[in-house]
């Protein structure tokens, strides 16, 4: 319990100067949430958090830190969700955003690696330059499943500074072969709320209820390189690419059968056993696929493991 109370503390102490607000009140909801509901802490307090901003009539971002009360961090030490945080950072990629209420989303990167960060419309603030070095004020920071990531708010201090980063490479290779395929993979449904891509489990959003989902491809695949086997997810362009099947006629599959799981099955009758390098970004214990050689044809998937383990 004492957990929970360090928690409502500092949500008291966010809202104590804009409402009339209780300790006790606040434990007792996270309390509920938690215990009763079995609600995971962190989002058992961004719904507590979310009632007083209604409650207090405020935006989210009014919560930022004030100047020079935020750590300044490298951005491989973000590891906590809803800090307020300072970085020094380049500008490593631009992305093209999947909502009008997204202004930028990309990558910044400094000594010790890349984050994905996003800035809202909303917000209002002035457009980063890819390649460029900022000095970036109250950022809040994000998770999702062990994944972190930074968001830019309208009260975000932006300055460019004229020098350059030399951005730490976090990226890994795992060749070997793909022996497993994990639930969640196949033709999956996200939430299609602002900024928010988490998979849906029975219609239902863990941050936004039941929701009417998009649907998406992805493989959770297991690597296993001799050594050790590496859990990889290959998004939907790098699925579309191994497998053949396009998110249409992956869609036409489930139409036609009134089952996603033939999606699943028919994936993974086509890559188990096969051979693979993948690079990309790691993030919690998942090495994201940016790139995917096939090393060789499909093969029995117990050969391909015992194969694999004699590497």
């Amino acid at each position: 319990m004492s957990d929970l109370r360090d928690h409502a503390e500092d949500i008291h102490e966010q809202f104590s100067d804009h409402i009339d607000i209780d300790v006790d009140d606040v434990e007792e909801r996270l309390n509920t949430l938690v215990d009763e509901y079995k609600v995971p802490l962190d989002e058992a307090r961004r719904s507590v958090t979310s009632h007083y901003l209604d409650e207090a009539g405020m935006e989210r971002d009014a919560l930022g830190g004030g100047s020079g009360s935020n750590d300044h961090v490298q951005v491989a030490d973000v590891d906590e969700d809803e800090q307020w945080i300072d970085v020094t950072a380049k500008v490593v990629d631009l992305w093209d955003a999947r909502s009008d209420a997204v202004a930028q989303v990309g990558l910044l990167g400094d000594e010790s690696g890349t984050i994905k960060f996003t800035a809202f419309a909303s917000s209002d603030l002035p457009k980063l330059e890819e390649g460029a070095v900022y000095a970036l004020g109250n950022l809040v920071t994000d998770e999702y499943q062990g994944d972190y990531s930074v968001k830019l708010n309208r009260t975000t201090t932006i300055e460019q500074l004229d020098e350059d980063i030399e951005v730490g490479d976090d990226s890994t290779t795992v060749e070997g072969a793909l022996v497993a395929m994990q639930s969640g993979s196949g033709l999956i449904k996200r939430c299609p709320e602002e900024d928010c891509t988490r998979v849906l489990q029975n219609g239902r959003c863990s941050e936004h209820g039941e929701v009417e989902g998009e649907f998406d491809l992805r493989i959770k695949g297991v690597v296993d390189d001799g050594i050790d086997a590496h859990e990889v997810i290959f998004d939907k362009e790098t699925t579309e690419a191994i497998t053949g099947i396009s998110l249409e006629e992956a869609k036409d599959m489930a139409m036609d059968a009134l089952d996603t799981t033939v999606v699943a099955d028919e994936i993974r009758d086509l890559v188990i056993g096969t051979y693979y390098r993948v690079s990309g970004p790691t993030f919690g214990r998942y090495v994201l696929a940016d790139d995917v050689e096939q090393l060789s044809e499909p093969v029995d998937a117990t050969a391909a493991l015992e194969r694999a383990r004699s590497m």
